[in-house]
């Protein structure tokens, strides 16, 4: 299977920070590496409703949650990208990984099967020169993973709060250069902090 990478942008603002990182290392992916960019903001898709208990889960055939769930299981490689807020992930990405939980009981998605052994990335832009408080985002991430039995690429870490700062971190641009060539492991609980 070739690889075929999304890149789901979390950020209330177009082009920020997180993004620009994102961009920077997947300008580093082969030619024959597929692409494909979904921005939460841009879409619509309602607040998650959980109704594991309540009724049965009908697998969408249209709209934007329809695109996201096809586009989520034809990737061999799903990229997060997260500004972190208030030391987690942003809000429209959290309610993305809300739908996992439904997407689990969708029948004929196969959704854990399909994700297993498939690699979860993330890339957060932070305003902090500490990037231990970026720990509860890449808890979330690796234990998403884990949960669903993928590989964990890890997080490519930046420095940036206005737009475009993260251009002058020259230590994110340097990471960003070989962040997805990097063997990513098999996620495993507990994260190891």
């Amino acid at each position: 299977m070739n690889r075929r990478f999304l890149f789901v942008l979390g950020s209330s603002r177009s082009e920020g920070n997180t993004e620009l990182l994102a961009r920077a290392a997947a300008e580093q992916l082969p030619d024959d590496v597929e692409q494909e960019w979904l921005d939460l903001a841009e879409l619509d898709v309602p607040e998650f409703e959980d109704l594991r208990h309540d009724s049965d889960h009908i697998r969408p055939t249209q709209g934007d949650v329809a695109r996201l769930l096809d586009a989520t299981l034809a990737a061999t490689d799903i990229v997060i990208a997260s500004p972190l807020y208030w030391y987690s992930v942003s809000a429209t990405t959290k309610r993305y990984l809300d739908y996992w939980s439904g997407w689990l009981r969708t029948p004929g998605a196969d959704f854990k099967e399909t994700l297993a052994d498939r690699t979860l990335w993330g890339v957060t832009a932070l305003a902090h020169e500490e990037f231990e408080v970026a720990d509860p985002l890449i808890g979330t991430l690796h234990n998403a993973a884990a949960y669903m039995r993928m590989r964990f690429g890890g997080v490519l870490l930046g420095n940036g709060s206005k737009p475009g700062d993260v251009l002058h971190d020259s230590e994110a641009l340097a990471r960003a250069k070989t962040f997805f060539a990097q063997e990513a492991p098999l996620a495993r609980f507990p994260f190891p902090y």
